[in-house]
């Protein structure tokens, strides 16, 4: 007789409530990640900066230490109560957000950013785990979806609330506010503040059983801490080179030479660019990576197997990370853009482009989630035509956005941009979520940041920046930029995207097939 089938798993209405906490966390995440674009043109003006500079404070300053320090709370998270570790990652960088209202130079201001990237890092590698355990594998794309809506909410309401504040502290206070702060300053801290409560919402959130909804439920981690400074002194120098020595001579001399060979480039770029924050941070960022998956590779090579050892992971993250790219500075440049190009009133354009943002991007996350997942269903890497589609769907609406001088013009562009450029993130995060085991997921979240953050966030501002001062001019002995052509330059990375993305959707099926394989192979129990 035969054996009736075992009951799909569903998500249940508490599963959809966790959702919405989670979504109302990662609004916050991003309206204190990007406030800056707002603040973009008070900040160069009281703090002397560049448009390269400012690039670094929107991009690397906080990149880097996002996506560095991602890696070891992403293992905590595969350890921990990705509950609680959320909700002190989340009060975190809300206090970070609001002591960078009390900077008075860039150096202060770095700081600040890196302590915001450092709390933010625990956000989407809890997150995409607690999804993952809330939601069956068929509905997880949408879900994931959802929860990325938060990004361009978040980002589209900072705009707003940003401006509506500098506006009103400046009205209020011409000269300087209590404690002597202008505009800019107090936004940060007022945005920062409310995090801390939201910490305490999160805080009352369950627990779900880790790999049930996969049928493989994961045991806790006896030492999750431990874990946690193990892998923390993967990514610390000099930490790094004891780490390496402890796995041979070998190891050492290989992560000594690759160290070199970082920081002569490192060097090289600073002396080409003048700019030693940038490539100092990235340089910084990369060897700890290195080090990171050298010592991942010795210690739990199943998951390195999975991760850095599966061609369909790689191609998906770094060709998605270059869609980022595009996304990211688009984000944080379209604001400062409108207000110097095309001379539009801050408030003005805070309002259409926060609004533009909110709804482009919502829309294009949420259906491109949908597709991806009815993709999915037809072709195990269907999902990857979605991200294919956010390589080259932007690319028309920044050529015509981005060179018309008609207001509601660039404005309409910049919506299909930003929607057609959205539509990737769901597919992107769930096939990497599904080329692992459940245990990995939040290491495999924290890999996949790397891509969105190393190479999208970190090159993204900066890019843009940078090349705008190339080709600017000097005018009363400052350097003004042109942000037209800094822009315009994204398109050159859609080739580059495209050739990754093509070699992932011919690998991620059978990947996806061998997972257990593969895993069992390297030694995973399984």
């Amino acid at each position: 007789m035969q054996q009736p089938e075992a009951p799909l798993p569903e998500a249940s209405s508490y599963s959809w409530y966790v959702l919405v906490v989670l979504v109302v966390v990662y609004i916050l995440n991003f309206i204190d990640r990007q406030i800056l674009s707002i603040l973009a043109v008070d900040i160069k003006a009281d703090l002397g900066l560049t448009d390269a500079d400012m690039g670094f404070l929107g991009g690397a300053a906080f990149a880097v230490f996002y996506a560095l320090f991602g890696i070891p709370l992403g293992r905590l998270a595969d350890n921990w109560s990705r509950v609680k570790l959320l909700s002190i990652g989340l009060a975190l960088w809300s206090i970070m957000t609001a002591v960078s209202g009390f900077a008075r130079n860039q150096a202060e201001l770095t700081i600040a950013r890196m302590g915001v990237g450092v709390g933010e890092a625990t956000a989407s590698p809890t997150a995409y785990s607690l999804i993952s355990d809330y939601f069956p594998k068929r509905q997880r794309a949408t879900a994931l979806a959802i929860y990325s809506s938060g990004l361009y909410i978040g980002g589209g309401v900072s705009l707003f609330i940003g401006a509506l504040i500098v506006q009103g502290w400046n009205d209020a206070y011409p000269q300087g506010g209590p404690l002597g702060l202008v505009g800019w300053q107090a936004a940060f801290l007022a945005v920062g503040i409310p995090g801390v409560l939201v910490g305490l919402w999160v805080a009352s959130l369950r627990e779900p059983k880790r790999g049930a909804m996969d049928g493989l439920e994961t045991p806790a981690h006896p030492a999750p801490f431990r874990a946690f400074v193990s892998d923390l002194s993967m990514i610390v120098p000099p930490f790094t080179l004891l780490g390496a020595w402890q796995r041979g001579p070998a190891a050492l001399a290989i992560n000594i030479a690759t160290g070199a060979a970082i920081a002569a480039f490192a060097y090289w770029m600073i002396k080409l660019t003048g700019n030693f924050p940038q490539w100092s941070a990235v340089g910084f960022g990369y060897y700890a990576v290195f080090s990171w998956a050298s010592t991942l590779r010795a210690k739990d090579p199943a998951t390195f197997r999975l991760i850095w050892g599966t061609p369909a992971f790689i191609c998906t993250t770094i060709g998605y990370g270059l869609v980022a790219l595009a996304a990211y500075a688009l984000a944080f440049w379209s604001a400062p853009y409108a207000e110097i190009v095309l001379g539009l009133p801050k408030q003005e354009l805070a309002f259409i482009l926060g609004a533009n943002g909110a709804v482009s991007g919502f829309l294009g996350v949420i259906v491109g989630g949908r597709v991806a997942d009815a993709l999915r269903t037809k072709n195990p890497a269907g999902r990857i035509l979605v991200v294919i589609l956010g390589v080259f769907g932007p690319i028309i609406p920044i050529a015509i956005g981005y060179t018309t001088d008609n207001a509601i013009l660039f404005y309409m562009m910049n919506f299909l941009a930003g929607m057609l450029g959205a539509t990737a993130l769901g597919a992107a995060a769930a096939t990497t979520q599904d080329l692992v085991l459940p245990r990995m997921r939040g290491t495999a979240t924290a890999a996949f940041f790397l891509g969105t953050t190393l190479v999208g966030l970190s090159f993204g501002p900066y890019m843009v920046g940078q090349i705008s001062d190339l080709a600017g001019t000097m005018v009363d002995g400052k350097l003004v930029g042109d942000l037209r052509v800094g822009i315009l330059s994204l398109i050159a990375v859609a080739p580059i995207a495209l050739a990754l993305l093509i070699a992932a959707y011919r690998t991620v099926p059978k990947a996806e097939r061998t997972i257990v394989e593969r895993a069992r192979d390297a030694g995973e129990p399984v």
